[in-house]
């Protein structure tokens, strides 16, 4: 890959045109990496709720046309200016959100919220000029939360770049940079459920799976998968689920129905569905005195949060969590390394493979429900 360094690198990317519409493969021009900057060449991409959210553009600012993509695994090609904690031929994970090292957050030991670089969904150019590092005869194509990994080559700031071991399997590591990390670093980071204890996980998709697979690891013994889809309990118990409950089951609030089955409430409880009424229901059922509930979902932007204060001064805690509490660049290589180890599966999330030219089917995945995360194979 060295020969193509400085140069502009034509290729091929899956480019949204207008919201909702399939994507088009296209030959697009990728620009040399600037100042800070990496050129990176995706082997292996995977498509997450959030591509599908904003490719539809729903209550946001529509920016198109722009190419999606966000959880993936590639092979440094070529580096900018100033960069040189990677070189040609690391491996590495495109991030969503970033780590600078320089701002009072990431110098923080207790958050990853950088200043700089944290998720910016609405920015579609490159921070060092503003500009785009994609093209096609000369018009710009947007990027996607500063990573574009539908496309064979592109453009990334060092920030939001994790080097990882060269030996851990790209085609299944690549889920790691996004919804798989999320939900496990809420419970293990943020949660931190204790061996034997309880837990209620709130939503049953990729990042709740990924949440319950935490709690399972940290050695909770009772661990209670709530989602409106009953047929996903056999699925969930993989991850660890050992109960089931589903509130359109019961005529009470699910919260009632969980302290109940606990005999007072769970020990802790990662919410990942981004409904408010379960971000409620999930700080309602744990138990008082020690009780930690953990928000991991998106809200609506209108969505209000209410509970009775007695709640708060009866000892129950609420937290939010972002990405897992992992700060991006060195935080995620740890959990490659859990999967290396054999202590984190990650196969089981990976349900649906489909070749690049064939990217539209795990949309029809997703919006269907079909599946966890859907595999891209960029060579094919």
């Amino acid at each position: 890959m060295a020969n193509t360094a400085g140069q502009i690198i034509r290729c091929r990317a899956a480019v949204a045109w207008e919201a909702g519409k399939p994507l088009v493969i296209e030959e697009v021009e990728v620009a040399p990496p600037q100042k800070m900057e990496v050129r990176v060449k995706i082997l292996f991409t995977s498509l997450c709720h959030t591509d599908v959210y904003f490719w539809e553009a729903k209550g946001q600012t529509p920016v198109f046309p722009r190419i999606f993509g966000h959880e993936a695994g590639g092979i440094v090609e070529s580096v900018g200016e100033g960069v040189t904690e990677l070189a040609p031929g690391d491996h590495v994970l495109p991030l969503f959100t970033g780590e600078c090292k320089e701002c009072v957050h990431c110098k923080s030991e207790e958050s990853n919220l950088c200043e700089s670089l944290r998720i910016n969904t609405d920015r579609g150019v490159m921070l060092n000029d503003g500009k785009t590092r994609f093209s096609i005869n000369g018009k710009p194509i947007f990027h996607f939360v500063g990573t574009s990994t539908f496309s064979e080559y592109t453009v990334i700031h060092v920030g939001c770049l994790a080097k990882i071991n060269p030996l851990a399997p790209l085609d299944k590591v690549c889920v790691v940079s996004c919804g798989i990390s999320t939900g496990l670093g809420s419970t293990l980071n943020v949660a931190k459920p204790t061996k034997g204890s309880s837990v209620a996980i709130f939503g049953l998709g990729a990042v709740g799976l990924a949440a319950a697979e935490g709690a399972r690891i940290a050695g909770a013994s009772r661990i209670i998968g709530i989602d409106l889809n009953s047929k996903r309990f056999e699925e969930a118990k993989k991850f660890g689920i050992t109960e089931f409950v589903n509130p359109k089951d019961h005529k009470k609030p699910i919260q009632e129905v969980i302290v109940e089955l606990t005999g007072g409430g769970v020990d802790r409880s990662v919410e990942c569905t981004g409904n408010v009424d379960a971000m409620i229901s999930a700080f309602e059922c744990v138990h008082d005195g020690w009780g930690v509930a953990v928000i991991v979902g998106i809200p609506h932007k209108e969505a209000v949060f209410k509970t009775h204060p007695m709640n708060f001064l009866h000892e129950r805690t609420l937290k939010g969590a972002f990405f897992g509490n992992y700060k991006p660049r060195t935080g995620i290589p740890s959990v490659v390394e859990m999967y290396m180890n054999k202590e984190l599966g990650l196969d089981k999330f990976i349900t649906h493979q489909v070749p690049f030219s064939e990217i539209n089917k795990a949309f029809d995945y997703m919006l269907k429900g079909e599946g966890l995360r859907c595999l891209i194979r960029m060579d094919e």
